[in-house]
């Protein structure tokens, strides 16, 4: 058994959408605030947390419909009460649970299989948050809405008109304070032949009528174990472990010593169900404990005598005695519980060997044995390991069949090689237990959030949810996100699926976590780009580009996922010109030569043109091309008018490459230039040829065998880089990637709005 998917309706930025999961580790991606956290802690609310939804979890745009609601209420609206009922609950946050039930685990089901003839694979249940009692809500509502209006009636009649906002203002407000006592989780079997896929990103969940019946009680309980480690560890803070050291606080893990006082509780503590092996341990225990009160009554004596001396304690008081107790865990009830030996292969550091407290080491090291162990802990206490299998309430205990283990950010602190062994070995630790190695009967389910491209690349695309933000369609709408399953982002292209894998693992791009993508051609692009980015363009420079070297006429590799991820892209690239003439061998691109591009990005991508002459007269528009929600433009060398000396005539140049376009828009500089290698051989050519055709020629033939690499290198240690001139087609594609990019109206007029209400609050009683 395990879950499938899970469709996500009204909770926060994830409006409506669906969330599949593997059956072993599931990872969550996307760039920042695109709702991975919100997903992450709907699951551990909707399955474990019931009581701790507040109304900031619902979709901030649906309390514009249900203060509407509430105002009808106020009215006595004569609209059908069903149809208001109706409209409330389509706005509550709700979580539609889809499990994969086999034909052996139909037993634990029971309760939940929505028809006599169904013989196992999916089963569905919808989680709803919403009111207890609507009709006890709304008379509420009205009840204190109406108190109030006639208090402040009294006060405008009293003292004039007065500006001043008392509680409630509307159903929204009302239930800021009364949200606890009016909502809870419901929940309903639903019709697995009513799943169907999301259309365009979006979920559509089956529509319940509106008697549907309720399952009594928790439809999952003894199904789920549900553990969480959230992203904050809380090594150092005392505040984040529980007075009996028995478990975490809101997934806050603390440090090794507070994690092995919690294990020994659990599982070790020979005072619990003691056993033959540990009635040895108890007898010395207690042989320590005499021996130490011998010795504190042979210390005291003296003391103690000297009391007597003074009359106290008296015939009939009570003598005074001293006795001492040593429990088990006070060995461990200590920060420096946990040492690590530094030294243990020194023989010198026997006797008295050198160690030092877990604090003293790196973050990195304490977060990944941190989370490790708490891992473990997870796994024992769900097989019942050691004393937890012999304690109070074992025989009341059933194994749940699903353990699902949620992990928010593991990559805090940890440096990139720790990060990729930490998610290789994950899975295995939470399943290294004989009875989930040899049987069927118990599956784990990891889900782990993370902004680690390092993270992300060791997994396979079948094992990545990426998170897309959507911005704002209208005025009262707000941005949200869709969840796409990168599994068949490639379909049957295995090879190109295995080198766009292998490519980001080398690369350790983060393409999943940015806010669009440049592509460009080489390393000179590569090293130049991100200058360009920061001297020029301000906009840019503020949001998160993920500038990848994969060759421009390589790009198309990419274009399936940056399709599914829906990632706003400039693709900087080359004319690749050549001669068909001669076998299609490169040549220096020029008008009215029928040459033609050998660039698969330019042919099949955008625009989607061959010839050298249609490419050169292509409008900006053209070059780029549109989706539903992004846009993929692409930026090639096109002919530039120049000036081969000063105060001569204007020129067309026809640069080849990023190089030789670099040069021709800055050839004053160049010519002055002083260094080797590609630097030396333009300088000469800019000052032996007299003509474009040969200047552009001299180009094309030093490029053929020159180091751009080095070429760039030599660019960067120029000493103000701000002088070099931008090249056309970059400036013109850089320009473009930053408008896409800019926050668009409704986003700006939302938050503004939000500002705008919060300053309308002059007095709140």
């Amino acid at each position: 058994m395990h879950i499938e998917c899970v469709e996500l309706q009204n909770y926060r930025k994830l409006k409506s959408c669906r969330i599949e999961f593997t059956d072993q580790t599931t990872l969550f991606v996307g760039a920042n605030n695109s709702g991975k956290t919100s997903a992450m802690e709907a699951l551990i609310k909707f399955l474990d947390e019931k009581n701790k939804f507040t109304i900031n979890d619902f979709t901030l745009s649906n309390w514009i419909e249900i203060n509407q609601i509430g105002e009808k209420w106020l009215r006595g609206s004569e609209e059908a009460s069903n149809v208001l009922v109706e409209n409330l609950l389509n706005l509550m946050p709700t979580m539609d649970v889809w499990l994969r039930v086999e034909d052996h685990e139909i037993h634990y089901v029971t309760h939940l299989i929505p028809t006599l003839d169904w013989s196992g694979g999916l089963l569905g249940v919808r989680l709803r948050l919403e009111p207890k009692n609507i009709e006890n809500l709304c008379k509420e509502f009205i009840e204190n809405k109406k108190s109030i209006e006639e208090t402040l009636t009294n006060v405008i009649s009293s003292e004039g008109e007065r500006r001043i906002s008392l509680w409630p203002r509307d159903i929204r407000d009302y239930l800021n304070r009364r949200f606890q006592s009016h909502f809870t989780i419901k929940a309903y079997i639903l019709d697995p032949e009513k799943l169907i896929e999301p259309v365009n990103g979006l979920a559509k969940p089956q529509v319940l009528p509106l008697n549907s019946q309720t399952i009594d009680g928790d439809p999952f309980n003894k199904l789920f174990l549900i553990h969480k480690i959230s992203a904050q560890r809380g090594f150092s803070d005392p505040s984040n472990i529980s007075n009996d050291d028995t478990e975490s606080v809101n997934g806050i893990i603390g440090n090794l010593s507070s994690q092995l006082r919690a294990y020994y509780n659990s599982h070790l503590n020979p005072t619990v169900s003691p056993e033959l092996t540990d009635i040895e341990a108890l007898q010395a225990i207690e042989s320590a404990q005499k021996t130490f009160d011998d010795k504190l009554h042979e210390g005291f004596k003296g003391a103690l005598r000297e009391l007597e001396n003074l009359g106290y304690p008296g015939i009939f008081d009570p003598k005074i005695t001293i006795s001492t107790k040593i429990k088990p865990i006070d060995g461990l009830n200590h920060n420096s519980a946990v040492q690590f030996d530094l030294m243990a292969n020194n023989n010198q550091n026997n006797d008295f060997p050198l160690r030092l407290p877990e604090q003293y080491n790196g973050l990195g090291y304490q977060n990944l044995i941190s989370i490790i162990f708490k891992m473990m802990q997870f796994r024992d206490e769900w097989m019942r390991v050691g004393k937890l299998a012999k304690g109070r309430g074992r025989d009341d205990y059933f194994t749940p069949p699903l353990h699902l283990v949620l992990i928010e950010e593991p990559e805090a602190h940890l440096h990139i090689q720790v990060q990729q062994v930490f998610i290789r070995q994950a899975y295995n630790v939470l399943c290294n237990h004989n009875d989930l190695k040899n049987q069927n009967n118990f599956k784990t389910q990891l889900i782990v959030s993370t902004h680690s491209g390092h993270i992300a690349h060791e997994m396979p695309f079948s094992s990545l949810r990426y998170f897309r933000r959507k911005s704002a369609t209208s005025y009262d709408k707000v941005p949200s996100s869709t969840v796409v399953n990168l599994s068949n982002v490639f379909g049957k292209e295995k090879e190109t699926e295995r080198f766009v894998t292998r490519y980001l693992q080398l690369t350790h791009c983060d393409l999943l976590f940015a806010d669009a993508a440049v592509l460009v051609e080489g390393p000179a692009e590569r090293m130049l780009i991100p200058h360009f980015i920061r001297n020029h363009f301000q906009g840019l420079n503020q949001k998160y580009i993920s500038v990848l070297e994969i060759g421009g006429s390589h790009a198309h590799t990419l274009r399936p996922l940056i399709e599914h991820l829906n990632l706003t892209s400039l693709i900087i690239t080359d004319l690749d010109s050549a001669d068909p003439t001669t076998n299609y061998t490169a040549t220096a691109p020029l008008r009215n030569k029928c040459y033609v591009t050998k660039n698969v990005t330019l042919q099949t991508w955008v625009p989607c043109k061959t010839k050298i002459d249609d490419l050169f007269d292509l409008n900006f528009e053209d070059k780029e091309e549109e989706y539903e929600n992004f846009s993929v433009r692409v930026a090639y060398q096109h002919p530039l008018n120049i000036l081969m000396v000063p105060d001569g005539p204007e020129v067309e140049a026809t640069p080849y490459t990023f190089e030789d376009a670099l040069v021709f828009e800055n050839l004053t500089l160049f010519k002055s230039l002083d260094g080797n290698g590609l630097i030396r051989k333009f300088r000469d050519a800019i000052t032996n040829k007299k003509t474009i055709v040969e200047l552009g020629q001299q180009f094309f033939t030093d490029l053929r065998t020159g180091k751009k690499a080095e070429f760039a290198l030599e660019i960067i240690y120029l000493e103000d880089l701000k002088k070099l001139k931008v090249p056309t087609y970059i400036k013109e594609g850089l320009s473009w990637l930053e408008d896409q990019l800019k926050v668009n109206y409704w986003d700006s007029n939302l938050k503004q709005n939000a500002i705008d209400s919060a300053e309308e609050e002059e007095v709140k009683v």
